[in-house]
């Protein structure tokens, strides 16, 4: 599982998440589901631009968590049926 440690991250600087926005020129709804962890898909650039303006590294903003179930899934991206 992939977290986003945004909103901690925004706690530990003071930060609004309309700092955020301000600061990086990503707009407000897509700091939002980054800091609410619904983002299901994230930009690279704005990755950068949040790390820039946090002055942090990735590493603390987004970890990855193992399953305690692990899910195979076919190429299509369909989970595998039970044999």
């Amino acid at each position: 599982m992939i977290r986003i440690l945004l909103s901690t991250k925004l706690g530990e600087r003071r930060w609004t998440q309309a700092d955020l926005a301000r600061a990086t020129g990503i707009r407000p709804s897509t700091i939002n589901e980054l800091y609410h962890e619904l983002a299901t898909r994230v930009n690279l650039e704005h990755l950068d631009l949040i790390c820039e303006a946090l002055d942090c590294e990735l590493s603390e903003i987004i970890i990855r968590i193992p399953n305690k179930v692990p899910e195979t899934r076919t190429r299509t991206g369909q989970p595998k049926k039970s044999e």
